[in-house]
């Protein structure tokens, strides 16, 4: 049985594959897949932490976004007629690990290379670009005397 301990959302959670569980709201959205922080892989012999993680991944998929169940908070105060009423329901998420273990060996596809007249152009257009158009000194305002009454 191997099983890791994940942080997400400033709380740590012991999972393993194929479970789910419901987490504080995370900004990611429905059926959409994301990688939380590996604290600790254990289960198969000694359990690993720190730099044994290194290339340790945990992937979770978002199952769906929930209200928690109601809670009602009650206060009261005796003989003085004080009685306060407030409640919530936390706002949740719903995530299934989907796998414990190694990273994934997907490389990401290779860019092609662009032909070098192009890259030599477009370097040429940006540098010609960059340098601020020389300014022209402004002209005088020459003003008429006006001639002032004796």
């Amino acid at each position: 049985m191997t099983y890791a301990i994940i942080a997400v959302g400033g709380k740590q959670y012991r999972v393993r594959e194929g479970e789910w569980l419901l987490v504080d709201r995370l900004a990611h959205d429905e059926g959409k897949t994301f990688k939380p922080d590996v604290l600790l892989l254990g289960g198969d012999g000694d359990p690993k932490l720190g730099d044994d993680l290194k290339g340790a991944e945990v992937t979770a998929l978002v199952t769906g976004h929930v209200l928690g169940k109601k809670i009602v908070v009650g206060k009261h105060r005796q003989r003085t007629g004080y009685r306060r009423r407030n409640g919530h329901r936390s706002r949740l998420t719903r995530i299934e690990i989907q796998s414990i273990g190694a990273k994934s060996a997907r490389k990401a596809p290779a860019k092609k290379a662009e032909p070098a007249e192009k890259k030599e152009t477009k370097a040429k257009a940006s540098t010609a670009a960059k340098k601020p158009a020389a300014k022209k000194p402004a002209a005088k305002k020459t003003t008429a005397k006006t001639e002032g009454k004796s």
